[in-house]
């Protein structure tokens, strides 16, 4: 990663597209092209991937792609006008014709009465953490031996296994007319995998890293073929009040969602957030803070308008603090962007996009031995926003829910869907794991342990 027009200094071979000197000046071009345009500001973003994917099914591999692709993005400005256009045709003419094309969205367009204008250049920092080469350069060798891993570990098990092992790398540049000249290089890659028993039974395990060599393939192959076996002749029970642990796979949805519905400053403008600045909605066991800069949450130095990333507490000890702002959310508040901001155009405003919740004291397979009789839940599906402000969302369990007496898991119970709060679960959450593992949520990076709460609603239970 680089930063303020620097170059790739390893020489790892990804060529001149990935090469974060060419793209930022790909992108001063752009701006070249706007101000001959009439531009009173403009804003060019430039980003270029190397994405390689291994897909398996039926525990055989069936496809292996890559795709390189580059494309430049250009926010038009004229007066309090914008228009936005985007284009992967990068030589000069190209750029000419995305010029004329943004100036023309933009002069037709009305105007922002409350537009803060672009932002200004900030300190970035770079993040060598953020980038591995051997993630770079993965062949489809290296993931045809961790596919071979989990398939292995299905084999053992007698089940079946499914998903996709993928390596990208990507170069991110940034620069407008207010000066900001910002460039990095991430590379991220994931493997992810459902086991399905001949009795209908599943299992999912999943792991990320900026490192891929950070993965262990026969651990995730392992833990997706156990919960499979162990989900046979699941039993129905009766849907109501459960306490619950919840593990990582299912905590994500809960950071994600409270992300997408809360964390916004676009949410707070628009009155639909829960989140108030000293307002209690979880247990004290609960911090949230997302922070771009963390190794672990898949980083970022800075966001897609050049902006550095600011850490910025969500939850703490149960507290909401602050929530994440872009260029325009900050103007309207008369503050400065967190580095939250998305490409333009973005109607749905600033994410938290490296969220992190904070490990607790209790070893992770002690959650369920504080469960009298309830529920371990692996994951959730087809989640949906049922009420923002509330933080209401139904949705269902998948690939292994499991009935718990006495501390012990007694067997599989079939999938159950529920209505809940997420800010009711953090207010009811008595436990927290130690340990931690990095996840891919929604909108990036996520890290989260395993949680026990005390409450969760079950509304009823599928027939299979």
């Amino acid at each position: 990663m680089v930063t303020a027009g620097g170059q790739n200094r390893d020489g790892d071979g990804d060529g001149d597209r990935l090469d974060t000197a060419e793209i930022l000046a790909l992108a001063e071009r752009a701006l070249g092209y706007a101000a001959a345009d009439g531009a009173t500001e403009a804003e060019a973003l430039v980003s270029a991937d190397d994405a390689r994917l291994t897909r398996f099914a039926n525990s055989e591999i069936h496809q292996n792609v890559a795709e390189s692709n580059a494309e430049i993005n250009l926010r038009f400005v004229v007066g309090r006008r914008v228009g936005v256009a985007s284009s992967n045709r990068l030589d000069d003419e190209g750029l000419r014709r995305l010029a004329e094309t943004a100036g023309a969205i933009a002069r037709n367009s009305e105007e922002l009465e409350d537009w803060g204008g672009l932002p200004e250049p900030t300190r970035i920092e770079e993040l060598p953490a953020a980038y591995a080469q051997a993630t770079a350069a993965a062949t489809p060798e290296l993931r045809a031996e961790g596919v071979r891993a989990v398939i292995a570990a299905a084999d053992s098990a007698g089940v079946v296994s499914y998903g996709s092992f993928t390596t990208t790398a990507e170069a991110i540049a940034v620069a407008n007319s207010k000066g900001i000249r910002a460039a990095q290089r991430r590379t991220i890659s994931q493997l992810v995998t459902v086991a399905m028993a001949p009795d209908g039974g599943s299992g999912y395990a999943e792991a990320a890293a900026v490192d891929v060599v950070g993965i262990d393939a026969a651990a995730i192959g392992r833990e997706a073929a156990a919960k499979a076996r162990s989900t046979a002749n699941p039993v129905a029970v009766d849907p109501g009040d459960w306490p619950v642990v919840l593990e990582e796979y299912a905590v994500v949805d809960l950071l994600s969602m409270l992300g997408y519905m809360g964390f916004s400053a676009l949410a707070v403008q628009e009155e639909r957030s829960f989140a108030e600045p000293g307002r209690k909605v979880g247990s004290e066991l609960v911090t949230i803070v997302d922070d771009g800069k963390d190794p672990a949450t898949l980083p970022m130095a800075f966001d897609y308008e050049g902006v550095a990333k600011q850490r910025v507490p969500l939850i703490e000890r149960g507290i909401c603090r602050e929530v994440v702002y872009d260029a325009q959310t900050a103007a309207r508040a008369g503050r400065t962007s967190t580095g939250h901001g998305l490409p333009a155009p973005n109607p749905y405003g600033p994410f938290p996009l490296n969220m992190a919740m904070s490990g607790g004291s209790t070893p992770r397979d002690e959650l369920i031995a504080g469960l009298e009789r309830g529920l371990l839940v692996t994951r959730f599906h087809y989640t949906n926003p049922v009420h923002p402000k509330l933080a209401i969302v139904t949705g269902m369990t998948r690939d292994g829910t499991f009935l718990v007496e006495g501390g012990r898991i007694v067997g599989p119970v079939r999938n159950l869907r529920f209505t809940q709060s997420y800010l009711a679960a953090l207010a009811e959450t008595s436990a927290v794991s130690r340990e931690r593992r990095t996840l891919r949520g929604d909108f990036g990076g996520v890290v989260v342990p395993a949680v026990r709460i005390d409450s969760w609603t079950f509304t009823g239970s599928t027939e299979h």
